[in-house]
């Protein structure tokens, strides 16, 4: 009987701190649960930011990716005007040719005349599209170094995209 008293009375006269030791179960699990949601939270503002990069090179890559097609078509429009100034120097100089032909060749001192006034114009022209030539090539260099320039941008953004995809697919590797 004394026994079975003893054993009614001490759960009443442990302390409190004695009981509470029965706690670090729930404990040991509460901080688990409490790291797993730090780690979350880790990885979850990893994953925010490197969301972020993202988006911005892809969006200064379609931005690069615009300035190279401007760009370009700059540099094919110059090479264009080129290759028609250099058809019309062409038809020019034939007709400028066959003008100096017919002046030596006619025996008629109107259209020996008519060809001794239409060849300076002729040749002035010739002179006029020479120079154009010369200046279309001076912006074909510039639009030639221009393209080159945009083109290095782009492929450096796309290494960076390319960086960023391996680094994310090692981080989802994990």
């Amino acid at each position: 009987m004394y026994r079975a008293a003893l054993l009614f009375v001490l759960p009443l006269l442990t302390p409190p701190t004695a009981l509470a030791q029965s706690a670090p179960p729930d404990s040991a699990a509460l901080q688990a649960l409490v790291s797993e949601i730090r780690q979350l939270r880790q990885d979850l503002k990893v994953t925010t930011a490197a969301t972020q990069r993202v988006q911005i090179a892809l969006f200064r890559l379609q931005i690069q990716a615009t300035a190279v097609a401007r760009a370009a078509s700059r540099f094919d429009e110059v090479r264009s005007k080129i290759s028609q100034s250099q058809s019309h120097h062409s038809e020019i100089a034939a007709r400028m040719q066959q003008f100096e032909e017919k002046q030596r060749g006619s025996q008629d001192p109107n259209e020996v005349k008519i060809m001794a006034e239409m060849l300076p114009q002729l040749k002035a022209e010739l002179d006029r599209e020479e120079s154009e030539g010369q200046r279309l090539q001076a912006i074909e260099a510039e639009a030639a170094s221009q393209l080159r320039t945009e083109e290095a941008k782009l492929n450096d953004l796309q290494d960076q995209l390319d960086k960023l995809d391996k680094a994310l697919s090692g981080f989802t590797g994990q």
